[in-house]
């Protein structure tokens, strides 16, 4: 069985479309809980104020009946409570605003798809491009993980993630259950008061000089048993796809599994995770592999580590060109966020979430959740001997 999921939609369009093909029948799915990823996909000081104004309004079209899936497709709408201020410019039949006038953007903003887009798709309007690249399109990835998360906590796994810096502070990593259950509920997705002060100060510093922030963020996966994914070829390795996922997040420019780059600097002998008698199975001595090796996972957690760059609109703009007329100008600016590292986090999990449930699936097969919930046990209970501890 194969899970995938489809998007359609713009920043400003009338929503945002998702279609959700080849998930398993009879899961349980809240909307109260997708209701919930969506606000935290929002959270975080120092976002602008289109996060007051762009609501979430979710609505199930297909797929579901009573609450639980059925094995159709699962479709689902997040309406844009602001398209009428937007339909003039943006009515998939109309080429005008009110006055008659067309609408263009012709500055790209550096650091934005917008120059690339409009040249590849032979664009004279930038906004064909930057309504479809926004980050708001991560509403709908939400979504998709959520589901795919629903699933995932049923079969034991859990994912978590917490905000390591901001705008070059560095803050604590998460040691305990107590610390990442803290980082999870903060609004700044970190655990520590004094952090929570020290970043809070950074953001409101940026956003008074008209500048952005950006950050890096872990994530984790635990309760993952070994043999997840796979070594055989290059498409099925999980870290691979991991980071895939992950990159195609809006502004995300670095994905790290484990201790990442660290671990060209030192010896093998440090570097590789000792195996070691436990009990009546094995455990790693250490965790510098990430809970990866060779595509797939070892039983240990999973963490990956992500690098965010500062936002590309500003409010104090960059130099640009106009490609109408070639003149030197600077860079369009709409309301924007100062620093969305904290939301990119819940983007992050979602869409670990999906890899995870992508490979499973297509590693136990099953057309009910019920098939799918009692291949994994056996496959756990076949590896009871070696599982860490």
């Amino acid at each position: 069985m194969t899970v995938r999921f489809l998007s359609g939609g713009e920043s400003h369009g009338r929503g945002l479309v998702l279609i959700i093909e080849g998930f398993p029948a009879g899961l349980s799915l809240s909307e109260k809980t997708i209701v919930h990823e969506l606000s935290r996909r929002r959270r975080g000081y120092g976002r602008g104020p289109r996060m007051k104004l762009e609501k979430d309004r979710l609505v199930a079209f297909s797929g579901l009946r009573s609450g639980r899936t059925t094995g159709s497709p699962l479709s689902f709408v997040i309406e844009n409570t602001e398209w009428e201020k937007w339909q003039d410019i943006l009515d998939p039949w109309k080429s005008t605003n009110q006055d008659g006038e067309s609408v263009c953007v012709t500055r790209p903003r550096p650091g934005h798809a917008d120059l690339a887009g409009a040249f590849k798709y032979g664009h004279r309007d930038i906004r064909n491009v930057l309504e479809r690249a926004s980050a708001r399109s991560t509403a709908g990835w939400t979504v998709a993980g959520t589901v795919a998360r629903i699933l995932l906590e049923k079969l034991g796994v859990s994912i978590r993630s917490a905000v390591t810096s901001i705008g070059g502070i560095r803050l604590s990593s998460p040691l305990s259950e107590q610390d990442w259950a803290r980082a999870s509920s903060s609004d700044l997705g970190c655990f520590r008061e004094e952090d929570k002060i020290e970043i809070t100060k950074k953001i409101k510093e940026s956003a008074e000089e008209g500048d952005t922030l950006g950050g890096t963020f872990v994530l984790s996966a635990v309760g993952l048993p070994p043999g997840i994914g796979s070594y055989s070829e290059w498409d099925r390795r999980l870290d691979g796809r991991l980071s895939g996922a992950i990159m195609s997040i809006p502004a995300i420019k670095g994905v790290e599994i484990g201790k990442g780059f660290q671990l060209a600097d030192m010896p093998g002998s440090e570097v590789h995770d000792e195996i070691m008698p436990f009990g009546k199975g094995w455990k790693h001595t250490s965790n510098n592999a990430g809970g990866i090796e060779g595509g797939m996972t070892n039983g240990e957690e999973v963490l990956v580590s992500v690098a965010m760059k500062p936002i590309p609109t500003l409010k104090k703009p960059l130099s640009s060109l106009d490609i109408e007329t070639g003149e030197a100008v600077q860079a369009a600016f709409e309301r924007s966020d100062t620093c969305a590292v904290p939301a990119a986090c819940i983007v992050g999990e979602a869409m670990m979430a999906w890899v995870l449930i992508s490979a499973i699936t297509e590693q136990f097969g099953g057309d009910t959740v019920t098939e799918v919930s009692q291949r994994w046990k056996d496959y756990i209970a076949g590896t009871k001997g070696f599982i860490n501890g």
